[in-house]
């Protein structure tokens, strides 16, 4: 028999645990553990309950959250992640999730979505990570908000006279630092952290 997987939900409003609770028993295959109201204990139940998926109300998050989220993948690499959203979160901070959890979303559809963020091999993550790591280099810049204006990577390596293999390394390394794999994606990074002209 296939061991169930644990799921920790990281929410203050009781009504939406127990929502997420009910479609996830009646699916069966998951252990909804002992949910928290705030991340005030995260960083310490995290290593003693170690779910499979940790889905948590983005709000709650810090001043940092593309930090704290880094932090809490390199210590548990094997678990995902979601975000668990029903109201308006600052774009800056959905794009650190991969995965959304729409409380709109259909029964099927939330199902999908867990399946698939959990199907997802799980991610390296060097210990000597720093905030530094997260910043993007000039050039890296430039790359970006050609991106954004919907340049394919021919057309950025001519108008910046770099080679295309030199083009992709830098949207490797945008990819990497910003977690966003998506042309759309960076173009609303790039409009959030005033890049565009």
């Amino acid at each position: 028999m296939k061991p169930l997987t644990s799921v920790l939900i990281v929410e203050p409003s009781e009504i939406i645990v127990e929502g997420l609770r009910a479609i996830l028993d009646d699916a069966g295959g998951y252990n909804i553990l002992s949910p928290l109201h705030d991340v005030s204990l995260l960083e310490e139940r995290l290593p003693v309950i170690r779910p499979d998926l940790l889905v948590v109300n983005p709000t709650l998050l810090g001043q940092n959250p593309r930090m704290q989220l880094a932090a809490i993948a390199a210590q548990h690499p094997k678990m995902k992640t979601a975000a668990l959203v029903y109201q308006y979160v600052e774009p800056e901070v959905i794009v650190c999730f991969k995965h959304v959890v729409d409380i709109r979303s259909t029964r099927s559809a939330l199902l999908s979505l867990l399946k698939t963020a959990l199907n997802e091999p799980a991610e390296i993550h060097r210990n000597n990570d720093t905030v530094e790591d997260y910043e993007l280099s000039d050039r890296e810049t430039d790359v970006l908000v050609l991106v954004a204006k919907g340049l394919s990577s021919k057309e950025i390596a001519d108008k910046l006279n770099i080679s295309v293999h030199t083009v992709n390394s830098h949207r490797k390394n945008i990819t990497h630092k910003t977690g966003i794999k998506s042309v759309a994606g960076l173009a609303v990074y790039a409009m959030i952290h005033n890049l565009m002209e």
